[in-house]
Order: C-alpha cells, then sequence, then structure tokens
C-alpha cells in the first residue's frame, strides 16, 4: 500500500507544479540566507582565532556553507523539474534522475539538522576551547618582541575593551602571569629586584591588570595596580569596588557572545530545513503523479501521488534485500577474480616444461 497517497486532476498537477516552483525559489533565497549565516559565523570564529585553542567549533559554520550553497543547487534544479512538467514529453527526460537526486537531496538536507544539534552540542568544546586560549594569550601578552605573538597584546587588549571583560576567568588571573616585559622593568630598582627574587621562576607578578581592564563607567580614575592592598589608595576597598574593573571574564563574555549568534542561527536553519522538506515532499507527489500519466493519450487524466509506492516496513526490506544483492554480488566477484587468477597460474605452470 502506498504511503501517503492523494488523488491529482490535471487542474491540481498544474498548480501544484507552479506553487512548487515559487516555493523552490524561496528555498533558493533561504539556501543562500544559510550560506551567509555560515560565512558571517566562520568569521567571527577567524577574528577570535588567536585566543581558541582548537578549531572543532569551525565545523559548524564550514556546514551550514556546504549545506547553504547545496540547497541553492537542489532547488534551482526543483524549480526547472517544475518547469518541465507542464509538459509530459519534457518531464520524461528527468524520471532517470528523479531518485539519485532526491537521495542527495535528503542527505543534504539531514546535514542541515546536523549543523544545527552541533551549534548546541559543541558548546562546551567551545568553552574548553577558549580557556585554553585566552590562558595561553594572557601568558604571551609581554612577549611583543617574539615573531608570532607581536600583536598578542593588542588582540587581549581590543578583545578586553570591545567584550567589557577582563582575564580569563576573572581579573585575578593577570595576577599569576608576569604581564609586563622585562624591557619596561627597571631592574636597577629595589622593589623590581625583590619581586623577581620572590618569586621561583624569576618572572615579576604584581596584583595589576592591564588598562584594557579598566571601566570607564567608574566615577573615580582607574585603580591598575595594588588591587587587593586598600592602604595603597584613599578612600578604597577592592571588595566593594565594581566598577573600577570589569568583573566579567572574557571566557564568560565571548561564550554568551559566540552561543547568541548559534542560538539565533538555530531557530533560522529548523525554518530552512522545514521549508526544504516541504520542497522534497511536493516535488515527490509531482513527479510520482506525473509518472502515472506517463504512456496516457489524455494528458489530463486524473493520477495518484504518493511518498512511497509501499509501506514503510516493506520499503525498508526491499532496499535491505537490494543492498545485500550488492554485497553478495561484489563477494561474487571478488570470488571469481581469485579463481580466475588460480587457473591462470595453473595454466603457466603446466606450459612450462620441467627440467630435467
Amino acid at each position: 500500500m502506498s504511503l501517503l497517497k492523494i488523488k491529482f486532476s490535471f487542474q491540481r498537477r498544474v498548480r501544484l507544479a507552479q506553487g512548487l516552483w515559487l516555493l523552490s525559489w524561496a528555498a533558493v533565497f533561504s539556501g543562500a540566507t544559510t550560506f551567509g549565516l555560515g560565512v558571517f559565523l566562520k568569521t567571527e570564529l577567524h577574528r577570535r582565532a588567536e585566543v581558541m585553542h582548537t578549531m572543532d567549533i569551525h565545523m559548524v559554520p564550514n556546514l551550514l556553507m556546504a549545506v547553504g550553497l547545496a540547497s541553492v543547487g537542489i532547488n534551482i534544479c526543483a524549480g526547472r523539474i517544475c518547469q518541465d512538467s507542464m509538459d509530459a514529453t519534457r518531464f520524461a527526460r528527468w524520471k532517470s534522475y528523479m531518485i539519485p537526486f532526491f537521495c542527495l537531496a535528503l542527505f543534504f538536507t539531514t546535514l542541515m539538522l546536523v549543523a544545527m544539534i552541533l551549534s548546541y552540542a559543541l558548546q562546551p568544546s567551545l568553552e574548553e576551547s577558549l580557556k585554553v586560549g585566552l590562558k595561553n594569550g594572557i601568558r604571551f601578552y609581554k612577549d611583543t618582541d617574539t615573531p608570532g605573538r607581536c600583536f598578542q597584546k593588542e588582540t587581549i587588549d581590543r578583545l578586553q575593551i570591545e567584550f567589557k571583560c577582563c582575564g580569563n576567568t576573572n581579573f585575578k588571573d593577570w595576577f599569576e602571569v608576569q604581564w609586563i616585559n622585562n624591557r619596561y622593568l627597571d631592574f636597577t630598582s629595589q622593589e623590581v629586584k625583590d619581586r623577581v627574587r620572590s618569586n621561583v621562576d624569576g618572572r615579576y607578578l604584581v596584583d595589576g591588570v592591564p588598562f584594557s581592564c579598566c571601566n570607564p563607567s567608574s566615577p573615580r580614575p582607574c585603580i591598575q595596580y595594588h588591587l587587593l592592598d586598600n592602604a595603597a589608595h584613599h578612600n578604597y576597598e577592592y571588595q566593594t569596588e565594581e566598577l573600577n574593573l570589569y568583573n566579567r571574564g572574557c571566557r564568560e563574555a565571548l561564550v554568551t557572545y559566540y552561543m547568541g549568534i548559534m542560538n539565533t542561527i538555530g531557530p533560522g536553519v529548523m525554518s530552512v530545513f522545514l521549508l526544504q522538506m516541504t520542497v522534497l515532499a511536493s516535488l515527490r507527489y509531482l513527479q510520482t503523479s506525473m509518472e502515472a500519466v506517463e504512456g496516457q493519450e489524455n494528458v489530463e487524466v486524473d493520477t495518484e501521488g504518493y511518498i512511497l509506492e509501499k509501506g514503510v516496513k516493506e520499503t525498508v526490506k526491499e532496499l535491505k534485500e537490494k543492498l545485500l544483492k550488492l554485497v553478495q554480488f561484489g563477494q561474487v566477484d571478488a570470488a571469481a577474480e581469485g579463481q580466475g587468477a588460480e587457473d591462470g597460474a595453473s595454466a603457466e605452470k603446466a606450459a612450462t616444461p620441467e627440467s630435467k
């Protein structure tokens, strides 16, 4: 028994073809939008590549760009099929291509769903990548003379200013690294000597942060150094000075930013997925109803369209049997080749005269 069978009159087939033609072009625009979203996300991720340890999250924009382009091509073909369906003789040339077309279209349409799921599933991976990347970025902040790290300081400063954040988790992350280059330290100063000697690694550590951590909303001039010493500043208590520095860590800020983008993209991709499935289902009805016209003298005869020629179980069983036959055919061919090689070797041996 056919799955979801619907009866089509000639006028209904024409309306289906016309409506599907418009729908396919709407899907072309949606596919182009999906590609654009992938490019945007890829660009935003690439901008922060210096503070990311791994690139696993790039799977999402790569998939979006791939399925977006595929969707454009698939729906352009669908529009052409709709045009040719107005003439039974022109539609007949598509008959041998329809099944491969549907398989390819379903594959890429499923990838849309995969991309949407990955956009949420990869959040822990994104957070871990930023955690390690920001830690390294802060550690290499002072290496303005080292090739490959010359712009690390600028990257971190711009990041903290743009996202109004400080450090990896919070501003205290800067206390654990030497973020001032030795070139700008006065080693004749007793304070500098004492700090360097007091550290087992010989690093100059201070309870201070770069200028980019300063919050311009603070009513007082920014305090960057001796942040934990209340006596070092007049009318100052670091526990209550919430506006002096940005309180939010950059990892939290970046995760919130990127997940906001993905949470916006997710529903959009889901809408494109549903639109694409609607196009494919309608195209299947158009195909099956037009195939029934083939061989008929009256092309305006009523026909039936369906999604599957048989039920789901029967279709799965039939596909399984075909797959098994293909596997068995491959095994038989391999065995025949092996037997042919053995026969050839035996014949060659028989043809060779024995040495006396």
